[in-house]
């Protein structure tokens, strides 16, 4: 199975020094209150047509672009939720592009499975808040159904840590990124965030934009000034070998 909940034909800033495609996969595992694909959060389609979104349509078009584009950037919602996501990218594959996932890190077997089969050649994971804060961040009591919140939280908070870990040590290009609303992360959860992934390659803070978010309640929310942000770089650089801001 594997959902589309939309695509975006071209993009020059997605894929790194690459002309993409964008496909966005319906459904997460997550509620973060910044989202900015609300209508891609739920499973199904709602109020999206699914009929305009499938499988063979985006093919068909792939088969258009050959020779235009590079690559295919595969987002959300959350990719690695789709049971069908291994097929999806082969076929890509197979086609001749390069591949970026997006992903919140919750699958890790799924990625490595990804990178051990030579399917992925960039992947940027988003870090969402130090471990401690993951549940707050993302909403986890708002997705669990009656009892064992602890033990979801506790086999959240594992799957992250292994796919950072696997991801600094795969040979594929890589980044991590935090979209940064400031009443949300202190100077000090970049801190933890620096440790988490200390000797990373790649690290970049993203400016919280107000637009169609998830929790309106955000909507006049601020993220840092930009003399913030390079402070917040310069002390991230002790941890990560390249940090930026966008």
């Amino acid at each position: 199975m594997f959902v589309i909940g939309g695509i975006q034909k071209t993009t020059l800033v997605d894929f790194p020094n690459k002309v993409a495609a964008i496909v966005f996969t319906q459904g997460c595992n997550f509620r973060c209150g910044y989202c900015h694909n609300p209508l891609l959060l739920p499973k199904s389609h709602s109020e999206l047509d699914s009929e305009s979104f499938t499988k063979e349509k985006f093919f068909a078009f792939l088969k258009t672009r050959i020779g235009k584009l590079d690559g295919i950037v595969i987002t959300g919602g959350e990719p690695t939720l789709q049971s069908g996501l291994y097929d999806f990218i082969k076929e890509i594959k197979q086609m001749g592009y390069e591949v970026k996932l997006d992903t919140n890190g919750t699958n890790p077997d799924v990625v490595e499975r990804l990178i051990n089969d030579n399917l992925l050649d960039y992947i940027a994971m988003d870090i969402k808040a130090p471990l401690e804060k993951y549940p707050q961040i993302v909403n986890i009591n708002s997705l669990s159904k009656g009892g064992g919140v602890r033990e979801r939280v506790g086999f959240l908070l594992n799957n992250i840590s292994k796919s950072i870990n696997l991801i600094k040590n795969s040979k594929i290009d890589y980044e991590f990124r935090t979209t940064v609303v400031k009443s949300q992360l202190s100077f000090d959860d970049f801190e933890k965030i620096g440790q988490m992934i200390k000797g990373a390659k790649c690290y970049y803070l993203q400016k919280f934009v107000s637009s169609e978010i998830l929790d309106k309640n955000l909507k006049n929310a601020q993220t840092y000034t930009d003399q913030e942000f390079k402070t917040l770089c310069q002390n991230l650089k002790k941890y990560v070998e390249f940090v930026d801001y966008r």
